[in-house]
């Protein structure tokens, strides 16, 4: 795998400025966890995987500095509040001496992998030969400390069969599908077409899509996933035209603490990101609404994979 955005180096954290890419690969270093809070909260790094591990990485930061690791936490997690994997992470490491901090962040990173590794084994079984794949934001080593979610599933798929193709949604207002996962793809000679947000349904309508793969940023004890905007959108599509719609679901996604998707805090970010893109502003000047998650009800849901194999919400509801 070619594609690397979470480094511990020279006794920094070091994340891959994913607002500039494809254009520039530039890497900000973070030294304690007010910086680690910034870049998360600033989308240098992004996706509920990645988020948790740059996070655990941030307070092994504060630790070695000698800080206050309780107000490093709260720092931390007031950063992202949709992404359950942020409190997940920090809650695995409550009871961890400062001294292990950075080792038990370091084996955090490792696991992840590994547990994508799984879910993507686990996913591509799901798919027909030559499978015709929708797939929706960035969920992939960049989002993830590597490999990926949903996008590990197509990469574990691709090894076996490389007569698939990626159609990339560009997911409007950020752009994480034009931008990374375009590019992942990319680094990877993996087939894939860019597409605007709005060619899902065309596509859909004639046969041209298998699968809708997506990941999450957490889901409710009954199977809600709350996930990228527009999400929800290409939920209502598949079950429309009768097209499967696959979660990647990491088991540290799972929020039992939450009954449903309607409990599940939306962020709402900055303006800016509808009205233009890196310093260019295209819109009028009108009020803007700009949600960064969406939430799916599980009827809507074909399955949830997970590193264990397919989960439904009635085994841990009951």
């Amino acid at each position: 795998m070619s594609v690397e955005a979470i480094r511990w180096k020279d006794g920094s954290l070091w994340l891959i400025d994913q607002r500039v890419l494809p254009h520039d690969e530039a890497w900000v270093q973070c030294t304690d966890a007010q910086s680690t809070a910034k870049a998360i909260a600033d989308m240098v790094v992004r996706g509920a995987p990645a988020i948790g591990i740059t996070a655990a990485y941030g307070l092994a930061l504060e630790a070695r500095a000698g800080g206050d690791l309780d107000l490093a936490r709260d720092v931390l997690l007031a950063s992202r509040p949709t992404a359950v994997n942020l409190r997940w992470a920090l809650d695995e490491l409550a009871d961890c001496p400062p001294s292990d901090l950075l080792d038990a962040a370091r084996q955090m990173h490792a696991d992840d992998i590994a547990i994508n590794q799984s879910m993507g084994a686990h996913g591509a079984s799901l798919l027909p030969k030559g499978a015709k794949l929708y797939h929706h934001c960035n969920t992939g080593a960049l989002a993830t400390g590597g490999w990926g979610t949903a996008l590990g599933i197509v990469r574990s798929a691709w090894l076996e069969d490389a007569s698939l193709h990626v159609w990339v949604g560009e997911t409007r207002p950020y752009l994480q599908g034009a931008r990374l996962t375009a590019w992942e793809l990319e680094q990877e000679s993996i087939p894939c077409t860019l597409v605007a947000d709005s060619v899902a349904a065309s596509l859909m309508a004639r046969g041209e899509v298998d699968a809708v793969l997506v990941g999450c940023d957490r889901v409710a004890a009954n199977g809600d996933v709350a996930n990228k905007i527009g999400t929800l959108m290409l939920a209502v599509l598949a079950k429309r035209y009768g097209v499967a719609f696959y979660v990647a679901m990491p088991s540290s996604t799972l929020d039992m603490r939450c009954p449903t998707g309607a409990e599940i805090p939306i962020e709402e970010r900055d303006a800016s990101e509808v009205q233009g893109h890196r310093g260019v502003t295209w819109a009028a000047n009108v009020p803007v609404h700009n949600p960064a998650f969406d939430v799916t009800p599980a009827e809507l849901i074909t399955a949830w994979v997970t590193e264990n194999g397919l989960w439904t919400p009635t085994e841990s509801a009951a």
